[in-house]
């Protein structure tokens, strides 16, 4: 009866059902004798629906099994020019002589290209689509992934080097695009799960730089890794644009097409109805965030700790996997010969011509290391639906001090690459864990800008790593390494103070 009534509107003869079906004014009398008791079914309002209403319903099925290994395909691409850059530059100080602040520069300038087009990434989001968005990204790193294996000279390298950095601002953009196409009840796990690509990626550069680092060199190691991504473009034309971003561009008939799409591949039925457009303001448009936001008494103090978080979590992430190739390309069969090393040569000029290639044991151990990361992902998937976000942040990062600290001790080469092994699956974990923890917390007016603020502070703590990974660590590896084990414990204080705990927490609309 409620539903009948929500139907009708007042026109000048009367009333009117929506559907055109003409009711007499209902105070005369004689008009509501003659009313019928019943209302005809075909008589109601079509239903409606929205795109979050229709995505939960469909559910998840042969479309986001495809999704996952696209988007997969081009996260793991991006790990992979990641990865790289701690191969590169113990090959580039053999090749050129270059001294180690040039090697953490080659490290630093791409972490500068990414912080600098977060920002252009996003607006071409907005403006053109997620999609296209992420192909343009995609043809950028790997065209200038590709002509950095030409580099005459440091120079070209850094600059060339820089823009595949730029290109790389561009790769959040798979994540929001497949976060988008996930019903509610599986979008946690499947985008703690989509970091196994990274995982893989890291992995299989490893091994494609054991193959081709002794024998081709550098130059085509860097043409090689830049494939999948020329790979992943070509597959990208099958990838639809996001519903919600045509909705909100107004592109109704658009999002329906991609929503039949999706119901066909996983053989369910749409919604009844018609898909219905999202709220907007009293202006009708959009309410948007605004960086003010993030600093209202509610979300203040969140805020300030995220970026803390944040920050030392790419700090120790990077530096991790920038230590590890330090380390073995140092050390002999124990990390108390390259400690010796670094004494004995402190008052000595240093030698650029001094270099040791990795081997292939050091490639072997690099691996066992970036191994590391599926158990760190295991472990949170396990317990952050158990203990809580904070909980589980607090404890990875603890442990991460922990065991990277313990790297200061004269251990033999095994226990080295275990003491690694261990410390990376837990910052990778405790990074993980906040990227589930920041989208949470934040509501949806600000969440998209509370995430990229976040990801901005993030490089730059991966900016300043390289200094500390590749430069300090010649001078002195205890200093180095406590400097990563203080970052974690910051971090875990940090943590402790975040006034919020997001498990089992509705996601808000609005602050209020």
């Amino acid at each position: 009866m409620l539903s009948r009534i929500s139907n009708i509107t007042r026109s000048d003869g009367g009333y009117e059902d929506l559907h055109g079906v003409s009711l007499s004014d209902p105070t005369s009398s004689e008009s509501s004798n003659n009313t019928p008791t019943g209302t005809p079914a075909n008589n109601l309002a079509e239903d409606t629906y929205r795109v979050d209403e229709a995505v939960d319903q469909l559910g998840f099925g042969k479309f986001q099994v495809k999704l996952s290994f696209l988007t997969g395909m081009a996260w793991m691409s991006d790990a992979m020019e990641m990865m790289i850059l701690s191969m590169l530059a113990p090959a580039l100080h053999c090749a050129w002589g270059i001294p180690s602040w040039q090697q953490a520069m080659l490290t630093t300038v791409v972490f500068g290209g990414m912080m600098v087009s977060s920002g252009a990434w996003g607006s071409v989001c907005d403006k053109l689509g997620r999609k296209v968005a992420l192909i343009i990204s995609s043809a950028f790193t790997a065209y200038y992934g590709i002509l950095s294996a030409a580099s005459p000279n440091i120079i070209w390298i850094l600059i060339l080097r820089a823009l595949v950095g730029f290109g790389i601002g561009g790769a959040p953009q798979s994540v929001t695009l497949y976060a988008e196409f996930l019903p509610s009840s599986a979008r946690a796990r499947c985008v703690v799960l989509i970091e196994v690509f990274w995982a893989i990626g890291s992995c299989f550069e490893v091994i494609l730089a054991l193959l081709i680092m002794p024998t081709l060199g550098w130059r085509w190691l860097l043409v090689l890794s830049s494939i999948p991504l020329v790979i992943f473009c070509f597959l990208c034309f099958w990838l639809p644009e996001s519903p919600r971003f045509d909705m909100a561009r107004g592109r109704i008939h658009a999002a329906q097409k991609t929503l039949e799409k999706i119901a066909k591949e996983n053989n369910k039925s749409m919604p009844l109805g018609k898909l219905a457009s999202e709220n907007v303001t009293s202006s009708g448009k959009p309410k948007r965030g605004r960086i003010q936001d993030l600093f209202s008494p509610e979300l203040r103090l969140t805020t300030f700790l995220l970026w803390i978080i944040w920050l030392a979590n790419a700090f120790s992430y990077y530096g991790i996997v920038l230590v590890t190739t330090q380390l073995f390309e140092a050390s002999g069969s124990s990390t108390c010969s390259s400690v010796s090393k670094n004494v004995d040569k402190v008052d000595e000029p240093p030698c650029l011509l001094d270099c040791k290639m990795l081997t292939t044991r050091d490639y072997v151990d690099l691996l066992w290391t970036t191994l590391a990361e599926f158990p760190g992902i295991l472990v949170t998937l396990l317990i952050i639906e158990w203990i809580g976000r904070r909980k589980t942040m607090i404890i990875e990062m603890v442990a991460f001090s922990f065991f990277v600290l313990l790297v200061n001790i004269c251990a033999s080469r095994g226990v080295l690459t275990f003491l690694l092994f261990t410390a990376r699956g837990f910052i990778t974990g405790a990074f993980q864990a906040a990227y589930v923890y920041t989208p949470e917390v934040y509501p949806t007016t600000t969440r998209a800008l509370g995430l990229g603020t976040c990801s901005g502070m993030a490089r730059i703590g991966a900016i300043v790593t390289p200094f500390v990974a590749q430069v300090l660590l010649k001078k002195s590896i205890h200093v180095a390494i406590s400097i990563y084990g203080a970052v974690g414990v910051l971090a875990a204080v940090a943590t402790f103070f975040l006034p919020i705990e997001t498990m089992g927490r509705i996601m808000k609309d609005s602050a209020d």
